[in-house]
């Protein structure tokens, strides 16, 4: 009778593998092939080592928020309008300070001497010239860069609040209520905002307060659209039924679960919104019923400079290269945040 060939030394060659930093040293595999490796057979390293060097390399736990990061660094243009932006919040909240240390203007200052009553063009003592008044055009759009920039943080604070709640509320609830809470913001979206925010203002005092509350008031049914499809896509997931099934309150499963999980588009939208409000704001400062005297913002500064544009073309000039400057730098940084958050782009 032959002798059959011994198998059990073949079988226990075949189940014998290498361990799998043994085999990234040998680059009989890559790491991504180690890593799945080290997961299937329960050799991964514990969640706190993610990020130390092993013996076959160097294994770097990621996320999304540190994955966005990274996309957002290669986008130059959402890089540059990030830096002009905070430069202009930083010239905004302290260059004020620094022009009435440097010509002893403030924003509303009107020179005591008759023969300075009057608008002069450019120069190194006012490097934007002044107005009518002769006050100081970089004074004046300094400190009209702290109203404006308020106005669009603040509006764009309270529609998110709005916005957040009632869409994630909708969303969850689902059935009639979702049918009749979306059919008001159908009613609201048919209604011309910018009227409505008129009407409100011309019935109520004019108040800066009031500005706020309009304007956010008005700007927060795209966001219930948004986070209601959110929210639909989320509810049923597995970490929301578990929560539901040991008994999780309604309102901490919205707060602290599905919220959290919307926060990708929520940022994106924000950084859209503040350039809305503001040219919103401008809009309305031209109407005469926005930022009131003795206040000033890039809207009335604007508005001050186009009824003298033909005489003083820089009370126009100055006002709104920078606050076109500001749009354009967060319109930038909100097109990067997009690509950098949207889920299709993570391969690259």
């Amino acid at each position: 009778m032959p002798d059959l060939p011994d198998t059990t030394s073949s079988r226990t060659e075949e189940t014998t593998l290498p361990a799998p930093s043994e085999a990234v040293a040998t680059n009989e595999i890559n790491l991504p092939e180690a890593m799945a490796a080290d997961q299937l057979y329960g050799t991964a390293p514990p969640a706190d080592s993610i990020g130390q060097e092993t013996t076959g390399g160097y294994l770097e736990g990621t996320s999304l928020w540190r994955d966005a990061w990274k996309r957002l660094k290669k986008n130059k243009l959402a890089m540059v309008g990030g830096v002009v932006t905070l430069i202009i919040i930083f010239a905004s909240l302290f260059g004020p300070y620094i022009v009435k240390a440097y010509n002893g203007f403030d924003y509303a200052t009107i020179p005591a001497e008759r023969e300075l009553i009057e608008a002069r063009p450019p120069s190194l003592l006012h490097p934007m010239g002044t107005d009518p008044q002769g006050r100081d055009i970089l004074a004046r759009v300094l400190y009209g860069g702290r109203i404006s920039l308020m106005v669009g943080i603040i509006s764009t604070f309270v529609s998110l609040l709005i916005g957040v709640t009632y869409g994630s509320v909708a969303g969850y609830l689902g059935g009639r209520i979702d049918s009749v809470m979306m059919r008001v913001v159908d009613v609201l979206f048919a209604i011309p905002y910018m009227m409505l925010v008129i009407v409100l203002l011309a019935l109520f005092e004019k108040s800066l307060f009031l500005l706020f509350a309009a304007l956010g008031a008005v700007s927060w049914l795209t966001m219930a659209r948004i986070v209601r499809g959110q929210v639909l896509s989320l509810k049923h997931q597995e970490f929301v039924e578990a929560a539901r099934s040991i008994g999780v309150p309604t309102w901490k499963i919205i707060l602290r679960h599905l919220v959290p999980n919307t926060l990708s588009p929520v940022i994106v939208y924000a950084t859209l919104t503040v350039p809305s409000v503001m040219l919103q704001e401008a809009f309305l400062s031209y109407l005469g019923l926005g930022v009131q005297a003795p206040l000033s913002s890039w809207g009335t500064l604007a508005s001050e400079g186009a009824q003298n544009i033909a005489i003083f073309p820089w009370m126009m000039i100055f006002p709104g290269v920078v606050m076109a400057l500001t749009l354009f730098s967060l319109n930038f940084v909100g097109d990067g945040l997009r690509d950098a958050l949207d889920p299709q782009m993570r391969k690259s």
